[in-house]
């Protein structure tokens, strides 16, 4: 059975709207786009690399798999090459024919399982909103969670007020530091939370 993996870029507060640029994503009013490249350095360049080299599949929400289809067919670098010769996943329920090639359309998550007995190494990039509902549906395996030392008060967050489900975590590898102030945090899930107990109580 393969592995799921989440990874996201996102603030103190929460927020993954449009790290890559300006332009990328203004919904909502969003006004703080290309927060990513001021923290970017080398050391978050090869772990991001790192997980790029390891997925044999990309699974997308619409909405990022629309950002994605409109920049990396025309990019020719690694990590170009790499996006343009995986086999591609998109869920949605209005996207039919998806244009960029390799790419099949998913209705709903129903298909998940199957995808998970056919590759080894399914990663997702952005796609919040998919996040989401994976971890609801506890179809989520692994969380990689690049953290910035951010905070802008508004856009959108991962878990907004009244979402999320309850659920523990453990550390699925060490926490890395980069030198410009990200830090990659690596989880997979661990139960329900414990709750319930006094600090200090036997």
């Amino acid at each position: 059975m393969g592995i799921l993996t989440a990874n996201l870029f996102i603030t103190l507060d929460g927020v993954y709207q449009a790290p890559g640029g300006p332009e990328e994503d203004r919904g909502g009013g969003f006004e703080f786009g290309g927060w990513q490249a001021a923290y970017f350095d080398d050391e978050t360049a090869e772990a991001i690399g790192m997980a790029i080299d390891r997925m044999d599949a990309l699974l997308l929400g619409r909405k990022t798999y629309d950002i994605f289809a409109n920049f990396w067919p025309q990019q020719k670098d690694h990590i170009g090459q790499t996006f343009n010769a995986l086999p591609k996943f998109v869920v949605s329920q209005t996207l039919k024919q998806p244009e960029w090639e390799g790419t099949t359309a998913m209705s709903d998550l129903s298909g998940l399982a199957e995808l998970k007995e056919r590759f080894d190494d399914i990663h997702m990039f952005g796609s919040g909103h998919l996040i989401r509902s994976l971890l609801e549906a506890d179809l989520l395996d692994r969380l990689h969670l690049f953290l910035y030392p951010l905070t802008f008060g508004s856009g959108k967050r991962l878990f907004s007020d009244g979402t999320g489900v309850p659920a523990a975590f453990r550390f699925a590898q060490p926490p890395m530091a980069f030198p410009k102030g990200a830090v990659l945090l690596s989880y997979e899930r661990a139960g329900a939370p414990v709750t319930g107990i006094t600090i200090g109580q036997d």
